[in-house]
C-alpha cells in the first residue's frame, strides 16, 4: 500500500484548464490520425494497390506493433528522466512538437502506393510520440490535485480529450469530407490525389499546437522545487535508475506492480475496441465510411460524459469499483453485440461501450496516482505506459485469431471481450489504498 504523503495544495482553475486543454488537442489529433481519418485513407486509398500478399490493414498492425515496442522501451526511462519535475515541461514540449511536425508531414502523402510506407512510418511515429508525451503529462497530475479531487480532475482531462475529438471530427467532416463529387466539404477541396484528407492533416496539426500551448507556457509555474540528486541523470543513468526504482517498488508494494500488469491488459482491451470498432462497423454492421466519422463524433461525446460521471464516482466510491463495474458492463454489451446485426445495433451497443470506456480510463489513471509513492509518480506513469504497450499485441492478436478461427470478422469482437474479461478477473485481486 502507498505510504502517507504530504498534503498538496490544489492548483488554480486556470492551470487545471491549461492541463486539460493539452489533452483536448492531443486526443483530437490522435483520433484523426490513428482512428478515423488518416489510417482509413492509408489502408483504403494509398495502399489499395500495393504489391505483395500482405493487406494494408496487416501492414498497419505491424508498424503499430513496432511503435508500441519502441514506446515500451522508452517510456520507463522517460519516466525516470522526468522524475525531476523541472524536466517535465521540456520533455512535453519536445514530444508535442515532434507529434505536430509528423502530423503536418502527412499532408505530403499522396494517393499512390509509393507513399504508403512513408505514411505508415509517420502514423506510427505520431502514435509513439503521443504515448511518450503522456508520461510527463500524467505525472503533472500530482502537482495539480489533492487526494480529494484527483478523480474529478483526471475525469475532466479525459472529457476534454473526447470533446476535442468531437470538435475536430466535426470540423474535418464539414470542411473536408461531406458531400459528393470531385470536391468535398464546405471548403470545396478536391478529392483527387487525396487533397482533402491531406489538408485535414494540416488542420489536425494546427489544432494540437493551439491547445497544447497554454500548458507549455504555464507548466513551469506549478513545478515544485526539484530534487538536486536527479539533475545529473542521463539516458544510461536513467535505465540504471529505472532498475533501482523497479526493485524498490517491488520491495515496497508488489501490489502496485501487479496492478500495472492488470491495468495493461484491460487498457489494451479498451484500445482494441477503439482500433477495430470502425472496421467492424463497416464490414459487419453496414455503416458507411462517412457515417463512421459521424459515429466517432457521438462516440467521443458519450465517452466524455462517461469520463466526467466516472470521475465523480471515483472520488466517492474509489477507482476499483468504477473499473470493475465498467468492465463488467462492457463485456455484457460486447456479448450482446455478437448476436445482433444491422446499423441500429451497432449504434446502440457501440455508444454503450463508449459510455464505459471513459470512466475506466480515468479511474485507472487516478488509482495509479493514489498507489504510487510520493515523488515517484513520473516513474510510475512511465511504467504504466510501458506495461500498456508491452501487452499491446493482445487485443490485435486475439482479434485476428478469432476472425481466422471462426471465418468471420464479427468473431473478432469475441477476442476483444476475452481481453476485457482477463483484465476484469485480474482487477478483482488488486488491493487499493484507503
Amino acid at each position: 500500500m502507498s505510504s502517507p504523503r504530504p498534503a498538496s495544495t490544489s492548483a488554480s482553475r486556470s492551470k487545471v484548464l491549461a492541463w486539460a486543454l493539452w489533452d483536448c488537442g492531443s486526443t483530437g489529433m490522435i483520433a484523426i490520425v490513428v482512428t478515423f481519418v488518416f489510417s482509413v485513407y492509408l489502408t483504403s486509398t494509398v495502399g489499395r494497390d500495393i504489391a505483395g500478399g500482405t493487406s494494408p490493414a496487416s501492414w498497419l498492425g505491424r508498424v503499430l506493433t513496432i511503435a508500441g515496442f519502441t514506446v515500451a522501451v522508452l517510456a520507463p526511462v522517460t519516466g525516470v528522466l522526468v522524475q525531476a519535475p523541472q524536466r517535465r515541461r521540456a520533455a512535453l514540449t519536445i514530444l508535442t512538437a515532434l507529434a505536430v511536425l509528423s502530423t503536418a508531414a502527412m499532408s505530403l502523402i499522396r494517393a499512390e502506393p509509393a507513399y504508403f510506407a512513408v505514411g505508415l512510418v509517420l502514423l506510427a511515429f505520431t502514435a509513439a510520440c503521443g504515448d511518450l508525451a503522456s508520461v510527463p503529462y500524467n505525472a503533472m497530475l500530482r502537482q495539480l490535485t489533492t487526494p480529494e479531487n484527483s478523480g474529478r480532475i483526471s475525469g475532466l482531462g479525459w472529457a476534454a480529450g473526447y470533446l476535442g475529438s468531437v470538435a475536430l471530427l466535426i470540423l474535418i467532416y464539414l470542411g473536408f469530407i461531406t458531400g459528393s463529387g470531385p470536391s468535398r466539404g464546405l471548403l470545396g477541396i478536391p478529392v483527387d490525389d487525396g487533397q482533402n484528407i491531406r489538408a485535414a492533416m494540416l488542420l489536425a496539426a494546427g489544432w494540437f499546437s493551439v491547445f497544447a500551448l497554454p500548458l507549455l507556457v504555464v507548466a513551469h509555474t506549478f513545478v515544485p522545487a526539484a530534487d538536486p540528486t536527479l539533475r545529473g541523470v542521463g539516458l544510461l543513468g536513467g535505465y540504471r535508475q529505472l532498475w533501482a526504482d523497479l526493485r524498490a517498488e517491488w520491495r515496497r508494494d508488489r501490489n502496485l506492480v501487479y496492478y500495472l500488469v492488470v491495468s495493461a491488459v484491460f487498457r489494451d482491451g479498451l484500445a482494441g475496441v477503439f482500433a477495430f470498432g470502425a472496421v467492424l462497423g463497416v464490414s459487419v454492421y453496414g455503416i458507411s465510411q462517412s457515417d463512421v466519422l459521424i459515429f466517432g463524433v457521438f462516440a467521443s461525446t458519450v465517452a466524455a460524459a462517461g469520463a466526467v460521471i466516472g470521475g465523480h464516482l471515483d472520488d466517492r466510491v474509489g477507482g476499483k469499483p468504477v473499473i470493475v463495474g465498467s468492465l463488467t458492463a462492457m463485456i455484457a454489451v460486447g456479448i450482446a453485440l455478437l448476436s445482433l446485426s444491422g446499423p441500429v445495433a451497432f449504434w446502440v451497443c457501440g455508444l454503450l461501450l463508449c459510455m464505459f470506456i471513459g470512466p475506466t480510463q480515468s479511474a485507472a489513471r487516478t488509482l495509479l496516482l493514489r498507489m504510487a509513492s510520493h515523488g515517484k509518480e513520473a516513474v510510475a506513469f512511465g511504467l504504466y505506459t510501458m506495461t500498456g504497450r508491452a501487452v499491446a499485441f493482445l487485443a490485435p492478436w486475439l482479434f485476428f485469431v478469432f476472425v481466422d478461427a471462426f471465418g468471420s470478422d464479427r468473431a473478432g469482437l469475441g477476442g476483444l471481450c476475452v481481453v476485457l474479461a482477463a483484465g476484469l478477473l485480474g482487477m478483482l485481486a488488486v488491493r487499493v489504498p484507503r
